[in-house]
């Protein structure tokens, strides 16, 4: 059975699929949850807490399913299979879960809690004591291409010079471009993965599958 912070969060997030985080109450997630709102705050301390432990749940799976993405794809195909695969796999996760989609656009919507994402990745503390502030779409956007970057360094990594360089600058690219189909999709998630791969493969001079 799953522990009592993941039965909560999993309740909360139930919870913005019905209703505005300002309309969600705490009583009503714990129930829900099936457990005390003591409980409750002791797991997250806050309304703010929850939200941001949501959040995180949210953008680490994320993560997580990009690089396993970048990695299977990394097996048996070449760098454009590799910036397809995430680009499929970050398509069909904005869609499906509006807190992805908020932190890669920085665009929250009313429905979804203010609090910020956490770090991602962390960064170093600021030298004022100050808590790190959130990732933005730009940081998300750097995590994606340096691990793409790494998967297809670790397959076949192309002649392009000391470094890497023109395999990072082809991730870039391969990144922003996803992000533009997050805002403005393409007839379908396949066919934006597909111009992804062909952009990747121009750019590191690959002759196309």
């Amino acid at each position: 059975m799953p522990a009592a912070r993941e039965l909560l969060l999993d309740a909360a997030f139930t919870a913005l699929g019905a209703r505005p985080w300002h309309g969600v109450r705490m009583v009503d997630v714990a129930a829900a949850a099936g457990v005390s709102r003591q409980t409750l705050y002791n797991e997250f301390g806050s309304k703010d807490g929850l939200a941001r432990a949501l959040v995180r749940r949210e953008t680490d799976a994320f993560l997580t399913g990009a690089e396993r993405s970048l990695a299977e794809a990394a097996a048996t195909g070449d760098a454009g299979d590799c910036c397809a695969a995430a680009a499929l796999w970050t398509l069909r996760t904005a869609r499906a879960n509006p807190f992805v989609r908020a932190a890669l656009t920085g665009c929250r919507g009313d429905r979804l809690p203010p609090a910020a994402a956490p770090p991602v990745p962390p960064p170093r503390a600021p030298r004022d004591g100050r808590p790190p502030r959130g990732p933005t779409p730009g940081l998300l956007a750097e995590r994606i291409r340096d691990s793409a970057a790494a998967a297809i360094g670790r397959s076949a990594p192309p002649q392009d010079g000391p470094g890497g360089e023109g395999v990072l600058r082809a991730c870039e690219a391969a990144v922003r471009l996803t992000l533009s189909y997050v805002i403005a999709p393409a007839a379908t998630d396949e066919e934006a993965a597909r111009e992804v791969a062909r952009l990747v493969r121009a750019l590191l001079r690959y002759a196309p599958a």
